[in-house]
């Protein structure tokens, strides 16, 4: 018996409320037809939930649940998003350089590792660790068992002395 009154009971809903439940659906979601869909959820979920309803104020539950249905629905509508051809290729070039990118990435690599050889110790190692190995200051000073401060001022004086190496280079 209780079955068939809540029936009743979400029957009386939908004509009542449809129309607000649609609307504050579309106004959120922006789309029509996802609009649509989110009133049947929103009564579904009313219907679903009607023995945890306080009996208070039945318009406000059921606008609360349509806007946390359309946020939800908006959340994750980002990831049901499908690329197109163009943004899938463009990512794809993204993700592989081209050749001659990795050849020119190779080759400045190549001259960073000869000038890291050419500065004084602890610099060279320093900025070795740093640009070539990529490692953090923090990671470098847990690995030498120093401190974060040292690391970051032996960083920053093995840049200024590359970028006085990397000058002197492009002069000869």
């Amino acid at each position: 018996m209780e079955e068939i009154s809540a029936q009743v009971r979400l029957a009386e809903m939908v004509d009542c409320y449809q129309k607000l439940v649609f609307s504050v659906c579309y106004k959120i979601s922006g789309d029509y037809f996802a609009a649509e869909d989110l009133t049947q959820e929103t009564f579904l979920s009313a219907y679903q939930k009607w023995d945890s309803f306080d009996g208070l104020n039945e318009k406000a539950w059921i606008c609360r649940i349509a806007a946390n249905k359309s946020i939800d629905f908006m959340r994750s509508a980002g990831r049901r998003q499908v690329p197109t051809e163009d943004e899938f290729f463009h990512n794809q070039e993204e993700r592989h350089s081209l050749p001659e990118q990795i050849i020119i990435e190779s080759e400045i690599k190549l001259r960073l590792s000869k000038c890291c050889e050419k500065l004084k110790p602890p610099y060279n190692e320093i900025a070795r660790a740093y640009y070539l190995d990529e490692r953090s200051a923090s990671e470098i000073a847990a690995e030498r068992k120093a401190k974060l401060k040292t690391i970051q001022t032996q960083i920053y004086r093995a840049r200024e002395q590359l970028r006085i190496m990397f000058g002197k280079e492009e002069l000869i």
